[in-house]
């Protein structure tokens, strides 16, 4: 039995359809990691007079977009199709920009975060609008949910980095 087909996983959606909505996940996840390993790093490396909220804020979102993937990957595999294998996978897929700067100050870390968890809910939205053409509907629930997450993570990094 050839490789590929060891992981033909039945599925009653058709395979276009099926193929469509897998690209649309793995697109969402690797901007999921993307997402995640950024958050991980302002978490460690954010300074200032708010360190502590930002630290826990962040660590307390990178945890939820983590959460997320696994999910994600599954509901690739459910459709009949394969996920991403590796980092370089990821960043062959990911559309959010890592951050590799030696400094970043806090403001501007919020600021980024909520930007790429904004461009995360847009895809989000793109992808619903690709299941529900393929009638997925697990995915199209599964969807609302994490694009829920993503809003209030762009809600509380916004509200976290207002001035008094």
């Amino acid at each position: 039995m050839a490789a590929d087909a060891a992981l033909n996983t039945p599925t009653d959606i058709k395979s276009n359809a099926a193929k469509t909505v897998a690209e649309a996940l793995n697109g969402i996840l690797a901007d999921s990691y993307a997402l995640y390993f950024k958050t991980k790093n302002f978490h460690w490396h954010v300074s200032g007079p708010h360190f502590r909220d930002y630290h826990l804020m962040l660590d307390d979102q990178a945890t939820q977009i983590l959460a997320t993937t696994d999910a994600i990957a599954e509901r690739v595999r459910k459709t009949g199709n394969t996920t991403l294998r590796s980092i370089g996978d990821v960043a062959r897929h990911q559309t959010i920009k890592d951050n590799d700067a030696d400094f970043v100050a806090p403001d501007a870390m919020l600021a980024e975060l909520r930007d790429d968890n904004l461009k995360l809910v847009a895809s989000l939205r793109e992808a619903k609008d690709i299941v529900d053409a393929a009638r997925d509907n697990a995915t199209s629930g599964i969807l609302d949910d994490w694009t829920d997450q993503a809003e209030e993570r762009a809600w509380f990094l916004f509200e976290a980095s207002r001035k008094a």
